[in-house]
Formats: C-alpha cells, sequence, structure tokens
C-alpha cells in the first residue's frame, strides 16, 4: 500500500468508521474489500504514528489485513469492526518494536509523517513549523515507553473513547484513565527537553 495508492483512497463512506459491522461479522471477500477500503488508510496512519517510519508502515499494514483476511471469520461483531482492527494494528506494531528493540534497531521519526497534514494553502513558513512541530511530537513519541506511546495515539490522534480504547487494550476504563494520565504528564516533561 503505497502513500500514493493511500491518497487515492476515498475515506469518507456512507457510514462512519466503525461504525459499519459492529452487530453483524463480516463474512465475504466482498466484506473484507469493504473493510479495507474504509480503513486501510487509519490503519496505516495508526502503524505510521506508531512505528516512525512510512515503508515498514506500510509492510505492517499488509501484514496487519493479511490477519485481517484468514481471521474475519472469526470477528464475532461484539464491537465495531474498528476497534478490532485497531487492536490488530497495535498488537503487531508493538510486536515489531519489542523485535526491534531485541536487535537494538529503533525507528527514526520521518518528514512524511507530517507531510500529509499540511494543506496546499498554507505558507512556507506555516509548513516548516508544521513539519519541525511533528518532528518534536514523533521525537517525544519515540522515547515514550511503548504502553504510553500507544494509549496517547488512540485517544488523541484516532479519538476513540475510553471504553473503546479500553477494549482494544484489553484494560479497565479505569486502567485507561490512570495510565492516560501517567502518558500525557510523561508526554509533557519530554517535550519540553526535546529540541
Amino acid at each position: 500500500m503505497s502513500e500514493t495508492t493511500m491518497s487515492q483512497e476515498n475515506p469518507a463512506s456512507s457510514q462512519p468508521p466503525g461504525s459499519a459491522t459492529a452487530a453483524s461479522p463480516p463474512s465475504a471477500p466482498n466484506d473484507f474489500a469493504t473493510i479495507y477500503q474504509e480503513h486501510g488508510r487509519q490503519v496505516y496512519y495508526v502503524a505510521l504514528r506508531m512505528l516512525g517510519d512510512p515503508a515498514q508502515a506500510e509492510d505492517a499494514t499488509h501484514d496487519v489485513f493479511v490477519k485481517v483476511y484468514r481471521n474475519l471469520d472469526r470477528f464475532r461483531g461484539e464491537s465495531c469492526i474498528r476497534t478490532w482492527l485497531y487492536r490488530i494494528t497495535m498488537n503487531h506494531c508493538q510486536n515489531l518494536l519489542k523485535s526491534w528493540q531485541h536487535r537494538n534497531i529503533h525507528s527514526n521519526a520521518d518528514d512524511a509523517i507530517w507531510e500529509t497534514s499540511v494543506g496546499p494553502e498554507e505558507s512556507p513558513l506555516e509548513v516548516l513549523e508544521t513539519q519541525e512541530l511533528g518532528g518534536r511530537i514523533q521525537k517525544t513519541l519515540d522515547v515514550l515507553p511503548v504502553e504510553y506511546r500507544k494509549l496517547l495515539l488512540l485517544v488523541a490522534d484516532q479519538e476513540l473513547s475510553y471504553e473503546q480504547i479500553a477494549q482494544i487494550t484489553e484494560q479497565s476504563v479505569d486502567a485507561v484513565r490512570g495510565k492516560l494520565h501517567r502518558a500525557r504528564k510523561a508526554f509533557a516533561q519530554h517535550f519540553r527537553t526535546t529540541s
């Protein structure tokens, strides 16, 4: 899934993301195509923010959708499809990060993460400021524990509720609240020291 492919996809659909198939599990290949069409871009974005590298995020997105295709019949519809996809994505990225740490390989922030959020009507100075701020944010996220990074991405970037995050991370809502409080505090401390 290249960035070109990602930008050509239409993220808008007749149903809001995550609302489709919450009551009835998908089962046909057509359902898989719909899931990919509606959620492929967001899965890529979550992987990109977790891993910090566009090529690795592209590979991770591919791996996630292979897992989804193979396990689509196991989706019971007890949660929305978006929650299920994010859980698979977060777990896969977390496993990759653990594997890289074991090999002493670290992901680096890439400007491509932030270039997609810049509009064509912005001045070059605004573009530069956005990219610099984005780089600082990614550097700060990279030094946080994976658990904190995961929670911050789900609440800030994906705008999920505490209940949805609790489902994805298999924790209680109170545990999510407590960890998010600590994650925000750690982020703020590291962000102040990041140049």
